[in-house]
């Protein structure tokens, strides 16, 4: 196999150039020397390809009422220790003139997976009245989990512009492991993913870096789905356990844990870049809760889109998905400056006022618009 020097010149020559053993080689290698090579190149590459400059989303936690039970998730249906919650629509909307006024033209509404049609038609009412209030000028990130086509399609026209629904971990055993029998299936979720596509989103997805009994492979895997998806935007984030789920159990978020993760999803970010190389990356809170620049970290690994949250703090505690979450006591005034601060001081810019689109989903739906004639 090619040195790490080769592999690099070999992913910044076309999309998806690599294989599994050599996505493998990037993200295992220990030699400080090659990963700062590595980071280099994805970072240059995400310069290329998205700009200078840090899209923006404002992260709304809607509510931490959820069906799952993923073993991993500390919202998840089996934890009777949750204070469950559901903004109501008033609040949705004030949340909503929170980000319109810190400048932001892209919002998230995150909430844990509801599939009713109560629950369909609240969330279409939300995304109308979001459009009314922001003249359209403000593009909606739906990430609701796993629904029917035809949900999806009624949300799409009611105006949410992308959706995020992580596959967590694409090797169906691994996923296994992660979920219970019941309720949940790896296929469905791949499958909404399609859908998603059919009714044209920007489609996102992401997995957990570092899992118990995840594997550099596993993780090769991964990136290698993601392009098979043809994913617009990657949201992944290194795992953090919480101490009412299963899996992780006994493990101590020690400095040491912390630093292995937090290089993982480093690695992680800039070997998507390097493979997919137009696609909109996250660099997540997660990286933050691993250390306080984690986030400026995975912009220069190659990330280019932050999500600060402009959820009321005290809801904030009541949506721990892991433990340590960041910035649950700030509130959105203090974290867009504290955020100015970090960007601004690695030598990029915060993208206010844009929508901050894929590029790839620009290309691919202008490809397809050309061979449709």
């Amino acid at each position: 196999m090619k040195g790490i020097s080769g592999i690099i010149d070999k992913a910044l020559s076309r999309p998806r150039a690599l294989s599994a053993d050599e996505l493998e080689a990037l993200l295992a290698s220990d030699d400080e020397g090659d990963r700062r090579a590595v980071r280099e190149a994805a970072y240059a590459l995400k310069l290329a390809k998205c700009g200078r400059g840090v899209s923006l989303r404002g992260l709304i936690e809607m509510s931490n009422v959820c069906a799952k039970n993923c073993y991993y998730c500390g919202i998840r249906s089996g934890n009777r220790d949750v204070r469950r919650f559901k903004l109501s629509y008033e609040d949705i909307m004030r949340h909503a003139g929170i980000v319109m006024r810190s400048g932001y033209a892209s919002l998230v509404l995150q909430g844990g997976e509801v599939e009713s049609r109560e629950n369909t038609e609240f969330v279409a009412k939300v995304l109308r009245g979001i459009q009314e209030l922001s003249g359209g000028s403000i593009g909606v990130t739906l990430s609701l989990g796993e629904q029917t086509e035809e949900v999806y399609a009624e949300w799409r026209a009611a105006g949410a512009r992308r959706y995020l629904l992580r596959i967590e971990e694409s090797d169906p055993e691994m996923y296994r492991k992660l979920h219970p029998e019941t309720g949940h299936s790896c296929e469905r979720r791949k499958e909404c993913l399609r859908a998603l596509r059919r009714t044209g989103y920007q489609v996102g997805t992401g997995v957990m870096i570092g899992l118990p009994g995840q594997t550099f492979r596993h993780l090769a895997s991964d990136i290698i789905f993601f392009g098979d998806m043809d994913a617009d935007m990657i949201g992944m984030g290194p795992f953090i356990p919480h101490h009412a789920a299963p899996v992780g159990k006994g493990i101590c978020l020690t400095p040491e844990y912390a630093g292995r993760q937090l290089e993982l999803g480093l690695r992680m970010i800039s070997a998507v870049r390097l493979y997919l190389h137009d696609v909109n990356i996250a660099s997540t809170t997660a990286l933050q809760a691993l250390a306080p620049d984690g986030r400026e970290r995975g912009i220069l690994a190659g990330a280019n889109v932050i999500m600060p949250n402009v959820t009321d703090t005290e809801r904030r505690r009541d949506y721990l998905l892991y433990e340590n979450k960041p910035g649950i006591d700030e509130n959105a005034d203090s974290s867009r400056k504290a955020l100015e601060d970090s960007i601004h001081a690695i030598g990029e810019d915060l993208l206010y006022g844009r929508f901050g689109d894929s590029p790839h989903y620009a290309a691919r739906t202008a490809a397809a618009a050309e061979r449709n004639g």
